[in-house]
């Protein structure tokens, strides 16, 4: 007989009580083991097969010091980091198959935290006061699914009952068919895109995928952008192909989609192969509610996308300003890089059929990529539209290029 999956249940006690024995009992009868890790302050009520005193004891505290800091934030921060140290130690003793929690604004940041720790895969669920609108800093770029507890954690109720069940029961599903991954013998290829990009996203992950490669698409929207960087930083990566340079844009726009100055770094400087495309820089992601009056863009032609986003065209003086800023990264490669310009189009909006179409503008910006690049990154331009098919094939023959002379192949493959 399969032994039960195991998954970690994270409440505090000394205010849920009556809603952690209610979730463990949910679990329970779901047919999964229980390891209840109850990071409480106010008090130890048992029960528990972690509880605060050993979390206090995690840090080599006991709890009365914890108390005694008296303030919530900093006594959070305490219990959150000798909650993620005796998860991870719990894990490796007896490995988990989910995480469960349940919070108002304190339980979603210490039960996320501890979530965000744990590796893509495992099944996490937080069910959270918090979770009908306001979940950007408590999921981050991890995949955590969030669950609207609609009335406030607060004793049990013909709909928190029903709410409390379905979480329990959605955790315990996805924990009884987890499958940790397994070590990956197929080469990793990072692509970004957005949707209008998607014709050369799918091209260059259908040839790279029948290279052999596992590929990994982001929505440059950014989180996607976010978490093509953390992979770039955590794991062994191939080669990315950073087709949507969007984010890179609403930085130094102020656009909504502005991941950071780290973004188009990581794989950069850690020498992993890359084959950039400015996809998407033909525009910046402005709020449409600002596309009102007579100029609100400074004169720039604007697209209104949704009610929520509007892109609006870049000038040559922006795309000079891309540029700089790209070569300042570029500095730094300690690997392969290839920039590739299609000069038909930088997106769909900016072709024939699109509403912010510049053919002249692409020309001009691989003029100032060439000025602002140090010598050794080649800017290559092709006659063609960034979704052709044409231009697709000359990105993947780019990435064969910076990865080897020979193509990628699961390593159970030749070349």
């Amino acid at each position: 007989m399969m032994s039960k999956k195991t998954v970690l249940l994270v409440v505090t006690q000394d205010t849920k009580q009556q809603e952690g024995r209610f979730l463990r009992e949910t679990l329970e009868a779901a047919g999964v083991a229980v390891i209840h890790l109850d990071p409480s302050v106010r008090q130890d009520l048992g029960g528990a097969e972690i509880g605060p005193d050993a979390v206090a004891a995690a840090l080599g505290m006991i709890l009365d010091q914890i108390r005694a800091i008296r303030h919530e934030g900093k006594i959070l921060e305490k219990m959150i980091e000798g909650s993620v140290r005796l998860a991870h130690e719990t894990h490796a003793r007896v490995p988990l198959s989910g995480i469960l929690s349940i919070g108002g604004s304190m339980g979603t940041t210490l039960g996320t935290q501890i979530m965000q720790s744990f590796p893509y895969g495992l099944p996490k669920l937080m069910i959270s006061t918090l979770a009908s609108g306001m979940t950007a800093g408590f999921v981050g770029i991890s995949d955590i699914a969030m669950l609207n507890s609609v009335c406030d954690i607060s004793g049990l109720n013909s709909i928190s009952r029903d709410v409390y069940r379905n979480g329990a029961l959605a955790l315990a599903g996805m924990a009884r068919g987890y499958q940790p991954v397994r070590h990956r013998e197929k080469p990793l290829v990072l692509v970004s895109t957005l949707g209008t990009t998607e014709r050369l996203a799918r091209a260059v992950r259908e040839g790279m995928e029948a290279d052999g490669c596992e590929v990994m698409v982001f929505h440059t929207t950014g989180n996607g952008g976010r978490t093509l960087e953390a992979i770039c930083a955590e794991r062994e990566v191939a080669a990315v192909a950073d087709l949507s340079l969007v984010e890179v844009n609403d930085f130094l726009h102020g656009g909504i989609c502005a991941v950071g100055p780290e973004r188009a770094t990581t794989a950069v400087t850690r020498g992993i192969p890359v084959v950039f495309v400015p996809g998407n820089t033909d525009f910046y992601i402005m709020p449409s509610d600002l596309a009102k009056g007579a100029d609100p863009f400074g004169g720039r032609t604007f697209h209104v996308h949704n009610a929520a986003l509007t892109a609006v065209r870049t000038t040559a003086d922006d795309l000079n300003r891309l540029a700089v800023h790209m070569g300042a990264i570029l500095q730094n490669a300690a690997g392969p890089v290839r920039f590739l310009v299609p000069l038909d189009g930088l997106s769909h909006h900016d072709s024939p059929e699109g509403t912010l179409h510049r053919p002249d503008l692409p020309g001009v910006f691989a003029d100032q990529c060439r000025e602002a690049f140090p010598s050794g990154i080649p800017v290559d331009v092709h006659k063609a539209h960034a979704n052709d098919p044409a231009f697709a094939a000359e990105v993947l023959s780019a990435l064969h290029s910076v990865i080897g002379q020979k193509r990628p192949r699961a390593a159970a493959g030749t070349a």
